[in-house]
């Protein structure tokens, strides 16, 4: 089965860098950190956190990777083919970073001015994951909310990297139809029931948006 689209979204991860003398056009952000435990995407009865793992996106880097204004394909403002194009984008020991010029458009222009005004302050990323790229793990103190965190350790596609200026509450739901697949495999389930994954898968659907790139 073909991996559906997962997005996630950073705040306080784009920024105009300043080169030199006159005012720069030069976009960076982060798309993804690593280390770093997600926002909870489940609910105060579930709690769900994602971790990405450095080296994450190590096969993905050459990939056709697109900067997209609000991750919509009408305002493309840079792109990255086989490594090569407008488009930078590469790891350190933060996350996954991309950087370009911002083109001489409509979007490139109101994108610059919103960074410069900090009205844009976010960035998002579109991937999938494959099923090898992923571990699963469960926790339970007492009568306490059952925690379960999801390692993402390889990216199978990276899809774009886009400033974003309001993103829809992060999209639990693809991951937690994986979550459902490995609770299948497990001898003895401790983690959440049926109900539990409902309620979430719900919630989701309320709050998430999946986005699908062309």
């Amino acid at each position: 089965m073909k991996p559906t689209i997962e997005t996630r979204a950073f705040q306080g991860a784009v920024e105009i860098r300043a080169k030199g003398e006159g005012e720069s056009r030069t976009v960076r952000g982060y798309a993804a950190v690593f280390n770093k435990a997600s926002q909870n995407l489940g609910s105060d009865q579930y709690q769900f956190i994602e971790i990405i793992e450095p080296g994450a996106f190590d096969d993905v880097l050459g990939d056709d990777v697109r900067a997209l204004l609000n991750h919509d394909p009408n305002f493309i403002l840079a792109r990255s083919k086989s490594g090569e194009g407008t488009l930078q984008i590469g790891t350190d020991a933060t996350g996954l970073w991309y950087e370009f010029e911002a083109p001489n458009t409509q979007a490139g222009n109101d994108l610059v001015e919103s960074i410069r005004r900090g009205d844009i302050d976010q960035s998002s990323f579109s991937f999938t994951v494959a099923e090898s790229g992923q571990r699963w793990g469960e926790s339970k103190v007492g009568d306490g909310p059952t925690s379960t965190k999801r390692t993402i350790a390889k990216v199978s596609r990276l899809y774009d990297g886009s400033p974003v200026t309001y993103p829809a509450y992060p999209d639990a739901s693809v991951a937690l139809r994986s979550l459902q697949e490995f609770r299948k495999q497990e001898p003895e389930p401790q983690g959440p029931t049926t109900e539990q994954l409902s309620e979430v898968s719900d919630w989701a659907a309320v709050f998430g948006s999946n986005t699908s790139p062309s």
